[in-house]
């Protein structure tokens, strides 16, 4: 995971030994239990149906950032993440719904929503930056590091090249 740690566009440098490491998830864990504690309450609890959809796809996104992480290669990783940024729509869209049926109050409605929107936005920043990441996953080998010396003789060609080319 090239060993650091996402918050929001942000990048501390921490190391991340497991999925429970990525502040992501721990935003997401918060989320899940804040579903859980609301669909307690109420009418909401007997709406059995969205309760169970909701929940569910609040576990969604931790579970599929986990299943990603434990995947060992990049590539899997960020099909995971995808899934989990579709779940939190899918929250958002049942609060929503929970909103409009007066199971939650607005601003319940609008601090989940919010909640499940940075969520989304970590997870689109994880993804770039999982793109852009030379380090392919704990299933490969790490690439190679270059020297400093190594890195200006590269940059010079390149640059004599680009100069030559014109």
């Amino acid at each position: 995971m090239n060993n650091k740690e996402f918050k929001g566009s942000k990048v501390k440098s921490s190391r991340v030994e497991n999925f429970e490491d990525l502040n992501v998830y721990k935003q997401a864990r918060n989320l899940t239990n804040k579903i859980y504690e609301i669909t307690r309450q109420g009418t909401f609890s007997k709406d059995y149906g969205l309760m169970d959809q909701i929940r569910r796809a609040s576990v969604s996104v931790m579970s599929n950032i986990a299943e990603g992480f434990e995947r060992g290669t990049n590539t899997e990783f960020i099909q995971f993440l995808f899934i989990a940024k579709g779940s939190c729509g899918e929250v958002r869209a049942q609060l929503t719904i929970a909103y409009d049926q007066k199971y939650i109050d607005e601003i319940t409605y609008n601090a989940l929503v919010d909640r499940a929107r940075r969520i989304s936005g970590m997870l689109n920043n994880l993804i770039a930056y999982l793109k852009g990441s030379r380090y392919k996953g704990a299933k490969y080998k790490k690439p190679p590091t270059k020297s400093m010396t190594e890195e200006l003789n590269e940059m010079l060609k390149e640059i004599k090249r680009q100069q030559n080319g014109k």
